[in-house]
């Protein structure tokens, strides 16, 4: 009874069996159906294929011009610090959040960085492989000439005794590159136009590397002069030094200056009365430790050139003069202070003198500088930017000036919480001409006004990446020209039994109009009628489009060469 029993049970499991193969051949189709992830591989092709495509590029070439605006808008580190205090003076609250995201430092910020680098990263994918692809297409063949020519937009026939070797010759004399074949000649030009594409997208490229050269190896600093004082070329000369990361104290052109004069011209009289004509700095130079002194004028937009090191005049104002004598007789201070503009218009100035070795007690004042000054009410103003009535009105504080503290401070600012003003404050107190003194409350001493200067603010930069970002701008408006101008066509012509058949194609979206002209006085020259004025057969050819026969062009293709035979309504180049 043992084998039948197993015989039945065998026989009742056989569908148990069937079904749980076909669950299982379900399962495994349903994992070869799944979508299969990219993996890391797949992804990085993603993101390069993405990266280096031409919408990409362009996305980031409009968010590079768009970083830049702010640059523009908002006065910058490199180029004005002052006006970057004069801004965090007036707009605290906005400037404290502006320079959280780099807005007076646009240019060396991380996110114009990583703009700057992910546009050259997608520009070099995106043009060496156009590269390589052109050069393959402008070392290939025109094609053969289609069988049927009357097909294509601009054609006509016409009977006369023209040979092959005199179409070939007249093609070559409008500059087409020509092969002729086993009854037709084949002509083309216009590859410039492709060329003056590559190369706009290569100027680029080399513009952006030039300035990421010049970031890498040049520098850039900021310094104040006072008129008689100097300047020598080193790091702890400057006001604000901004190198390269590969730039060292030795890669510093060993030049120095004195400034001698600063000359300030403006309108005297009429509408435009306080408007600056010209403004001149007159410097003693030395090229280096050892070289002979030169006298320079230096101008805006003119700046001083030592061996590619360039000093660039971008402000001025004034310095008047003070001696501050301290409670105990001593003469405490004795110079000029460089004073920030509070009205461009009238230059009426504001500045900061700061006295810390006065006895018993330290001193600071605040005075305000008026070039040209004359009585409005109760009250004193400027009315013209020239000194020719200079007066200084001061306010005078004694206690600590917090120097010791080692907090940095600026020297255009005073910190009046610690201070106690010295005497009865007025809002518009008598000013000081030129020579006058102030006696100070509490026997704290006096200030005299002693004289005016004028200081002016330079920017002196070297930028090994500014000669070939000047080639590279002009090689990117040639190639702009180019691509814009050139118009890329192609010509056959068929002799046969008498007949010759001439046809055209223009490669060049809305370039038909154009070529349609071009293409009749092919066909005059091709008669042998060429129009008055037109003796070489190149009246209205495209000098610019088209390039010189290249050796082994001519003569018979190779017999795999397309035979022309096109399907009806196909275009010619596409065989």
């Amino acid at each position: 009874m043992g084998a039948p029993d197993d015989l039945a049970s065998a026989v009742r499991d056989e569908p148990a069996a069937e079904e749980q193969a076909q669950e299982q051949a379900e399962r495994q189709a349903q994992e070869r159906t799944k979508p299969v992830g990219l993996g890391p591989v797949g992804w990085m092709r993603w993101t390069w294929r993405t990266l280096t495509s031409m919408r990409t590029a362009l996305i980031l070439l409009f968010l590079f011009a768009l970083g830049s605006v702010p640059g523009s808008i908002y006065p910058q580190r490199s180029v004005d610090p002052g006006r970057v205090a004069q801004y965090f003076k007036d707009n605290p609250t906005q400037a404290k959040w502006l320079d959280r995201f780099w807005l007076f430092d646009v240019f060396s910020s991380p996110w114009f960085a990583a703009i700057y680098l992910l546009l050259f990263i997608s520009l070099a994918g995106c043009v060496f492989p156009r590269a390589l692809t052109h050069v393959k297409e402008i070392r290939r063949r025109p094609p053969a000439a289609p069988r049927n020519l009357l097909r294509l937009p601009h054609s006509e026939a016409f009977e006369g005794g023209l040979t092959l070797e005199q179409a070939a010759a007249t093609l070559r004399r409008r500059r087409f590159r020509v092969v002729t074949g086993d009854g037709w000649v084949s002509a083309e030009k216009g590859y410039l136009r492709e060329t003056g594409n590559l190369l706009f997208h290569v100027a680029l490229l080399v513009l952006l590397f030039a300035v990421g050269a010049g970031g890498l190896f040049g520098y850039r600093g900021n310094v104040l002069v006072v008129e008689g004082d100097g300047f020598s070329n080193a790091v702890a000369a400057y006001d604000r030094f901004m190198p390269g990361s590969r730039v060292t104290a030795e890669s510093l052109e060993p030049f120095s200056f004195t400034l001698k004069d600063f000359q300030a011209s403006y309108v005297a009289a009429g509408e435009k009365q306080g408007q600056p004509l010209d403004y001149l700095a007159k410097l003693t130079v030395q090229d280096s430790p050892t070289a002979a002194p030169r006298e320079v004028d230096l101008k805006v937009n003119d700046p001083l050139d030592v061996n590619g090191t360039l000093t660039y005049l971008i402000g001025h104002g004034y310095a008047p003069t003070f001696r501050v004598t301290d409670g105990k007789g001593q003469v405490a201070y004795d110079g000029p202070v460089p004073c920030l503009a509070d009205d461009q218009a009238t230059y009426t100035s504001e500045c900061v003198i700061k006295v810390p070795d006065a006895q018993p007690t330290q001193l600071g004042f605040l005075a305000r500088f008026l070039p040209t000054t004359v009585p409005n009410g109760d009250a004193w103003v400027s009315i013209f930017p020239g000194a020719a009535n200079p007066t200084v009105q001061v306010f005078p504080f004694a206690g600590d000036l917090g120097l010791k503290s080692g907090q940095p401070q600026s020297v255009y600012q005073l910190d009046t919480t610690n201070l106690k003003p010295l005497g009865k404050m007025s809002a518009q107190p008598t000013p000081l001409n030129v020579g006058g003194t102030k006696e100070l409350a509490d026997g704290a001493g006096k200030i005299q006004f002693t004289g005016v200067k004028e200081w002016i603010s330079l920017q002196i930069t070297y930028d090994p990446g500014r000669e070939p970002a000047l080639l590279a701008a002009a090689a990117a408006v040639i190639g702009l020209v180019l691509s814009l101008t050139v118009r890329r066509r192609r010509v056959w012509v068929r002799v046969k039994d008498g007949t010759v058949t001439v046809g055209g194609l223009t490669r060049t979206e809305g370039g038909g109009a154009a070529f349609a002209e071009e293409f009749t006085q092919i066909v005059t020259a091709l008669r042998g009628d060429p129009p008055a004025g037109d003796q070489d057969g190149d009246q209205g050819g495209d000098r610019g489009g088209g390039e010189p026969d290249e050796p082994g062009r001519t003569g018979h293709v190779a017999p795999d060469a397309p035979t022309g035979n096109a399907a009806p309504g196909a275009r010619p180049d596409e065989e």
